[in-house]
């Protein structure tokens, strides 16, 4: 019965893609460019830090949101990142998760604030979010290849599209869940709808937005060595290189690093969310 195929669905997703590279490839060089100008700068000004200056304000938050313990646990760990021999993929990882994460916040928690707020376009968005966050990473590779080239900028741009559906579900859930008798309070006292939004439901919903953003950061993280099929740099590299070679020692650095970065990014937006 199905011995032929009906529907060319693949031919016409190529032909469109194609469509999209012939007409509009100013559009996506222009997508490109804040994203590639965030990148480089905090690739460069990272790398070109001293790594023990590096080390102390990577402690210092950690110890401002959670504590001594972690600001040592953060010391250690990155100063053993860095006897590793992985310093300089680790930063390059660091601004590549911190450029997709500053753009998935600015998109993602906007949306999530019109979703939590409006039923029609959470309706909306949520088959758009479920295909996102159900699409297999590699999926995604192929379309931003030929849209934006390949590169840690490319990578980048597949993290954030990978990464972003998180951020806006918990803004929404967190939006959702502020009581509506403080909304009615507040419009009682004669609070505008921006109002109400500014000084009741974003602090009210706070903590569930920065628990969607560190799950926004884990997700970035676990894209790292995907992302670096397609030439980005980073803790990646090591790991695919590993791959290709059968070294498996490198890929276990290189996965350790990545891990162990991983803990400590997590454990501080995880303070950041309890202590607000």
């Amino acid at each position: 019965m199905f011995e032929d195929k009906v529907i060319p669905l693949d031919v016409w997703v190529s032909q469109f893609v194609d469509w999209l590279v012939d007409n509009y490839r100013h559009v996506f060089q222009a997508i490109k460019w804040p994203i590639e100008q965030t990148l480089n700068g905090f690739d460069t000004g990272l790398n070109a830090l001293p790594p023990l200056l590096v080390i102390v304000l990577i402690a210092v938050a950690a110890w401002r949101f959670s504590g001594i313990p972690l600001a040592i646990f953060s010391m250690i760990t990155m100063t053993l990142i860095g006897l590793l021999g992985l310093w300089v993929e680790s930063m390059t990882t660091l601004a590549m998760v911190l450029s997709a994460v500053i753009f998935c916040a600015i998109v993602g928690i906007p949306l999530g604030i019109v979703a939590g707020r409006n039923d029609r376009f959470e309706a909306w968005i949520r088959p758009a979010l479920d295909a996102m966050q159900t699409t297999p990473a590699f999926v995604y590779l192929v379309p931003i290849v030929m849209l934006f080239s390949v590169g840690n900028v490319a990578g980048v741009l597949a993290t954030i599209i990978f990464s972003i559906p998180p951020i806006i579900r918990l803004t929404s859930l967190g939006i959702r869940q502020v009581h509506p008798e403080l909304v009615e309070a507040a419009q009682a006292f004669g609070a505008t709808n921006w109002q109400v939004l500014r000084r009741v439901q974003v602090p009210l919903a706070m903590p569930t937005i920065l628990a969607g953003l560190n799950q926004t950061i884990m997700m970035a993280l676990s894209m790292v060595v995907i992302a670096a099929l397609i030439g980005a740099g980073g803790l990646g590299s090591p790991v695919m290189l590993g791959l290709n070679t059968l070294d498996i020692g490198r890929a276990v650095i290189g996965g350790l690093a990545i891990v162990l970065m991983a803990i400590v990014l997590d454990r501080i937006t995880q303070s950041m969310a309890q202590k607000r």
